[in-house]
């Protein structure tokens, strides 16, 4: 049973998350460290001067479907993650770090932090699973499964387990999951069920982490992606519902096999044998 300390936020999906791992007869959790979301991207919003009308309705609207999804579990379950509550960006202070080390660890997972640094980055080398939600290298940076849907390409949709290292979403791939869409899919449906895979995934990846194989990894794509949470406006909150109400799920699923063959992503045989 592998000994594992978790680096998250304090979102209900990152409580999900943190809760379900813990839940498993094939899991240790020392401990969870969870920061703040002092700074999270609707207290952003909220707090800027423009005009932040659909920005907004939009994020109250992903709040109440990740309520759907994920309070029931949170609020009946029993929670044995262990957490710690900090700020944001503490996890690198000396404090926390020699917290983490003294507990020794077999693994690190981070989903949801702030950016990881030294000496976290080399104590933990080849030990440290990052979770990106977003297929990379083809989306980086922030809202990386919003994008796709505002330009209409479900089939980069996904999350990405990579060994983690200094840059923004660069390390080495383990494994990918693309997300499941099924007809009817709201935006935050796309993403909530995806968050509810990538957990069930992650338990599967920590419990078969010594068998993992190293795998060729993909080109960078001439048109990678990256996006900053400046990024996130008014006029991107428009297209993305446009998008949905002029059949982007159902044109998507029509034409799903020809579009995710060209946008192939990684797949572990180890998770794979785990999951067969």
């Amino acid at each position: 049973m592998k000994r594992v300390v978790i680096l998250t936020g304090s979102e209900l999906r990152h409580k999900f998350f943190r809760n379900t791992l813990a839940a498993s007869s094939q899991v240790n959790i020392l401990s969870s460290y969870c920061e703040s979301h002092e700074t999270n991207l609707r207290r952003q919003v909220e707090a800027s001067q423009e005009n932040n009308e659909l920005r907004l309705r939009h994020l109250k609207a992903r709040a109440e479907s990740e309520a759907l999804y994920f309070q029931e579990s949170v609020s009946t379950g029993i929670d044995n993650s262990k957490p710690i509550e900090l700020n944001y960006g503490a996890i690198n202070s000396d404090r926390y770090v020699a917290s983490i080390i003294n507990s020794n660890p077999d693994l690190l997972v981070s989903y949801g932090c702030s950016i990881i640094k030294e000496p976290l980055l080399s104590t933990f080398s080849g030990r440290f699973i990052n979770i990106h939600l977003g297929l990379s290298p083809y989306y980086r940076g922030s809202g990386t499964n919003y994008w796709p849907l505002v330009n209409r390409e479900p089939e980069y949709v996904g999350a990405t387990f990579m060994h983690i290292d200094k840059g923004i979403d660069t390390g080495e791939i383990i494994h990918q999951v693309r997300a499941a869409i099924m007809p009817g899919d709201t935006p935050s449906d796309v993403g909530n069920r995806l968050i509810q895979k990538m957990t069930f995934v992650a338990e599967q990846l920590i419990n078969s982490f010594d068998t993992i194989v190293s795998m060729t990894q993909p080109p960078e794509p001439p048109d990678a992606r990256m996006y900053r949470s400046k990024d996130f406006s008014e006029s991107s909150v428009t297209e993305l519902y446009e998008n949905f109400k002029n059949g982007l799920v159902d044109r998507y699923l029509g034409e799903q096999v020809e579009r995710c063959a060209r946008v192939p992503i990684l797949s572990n045989p180890a998770i794979e044998s785990e999951s067969s």
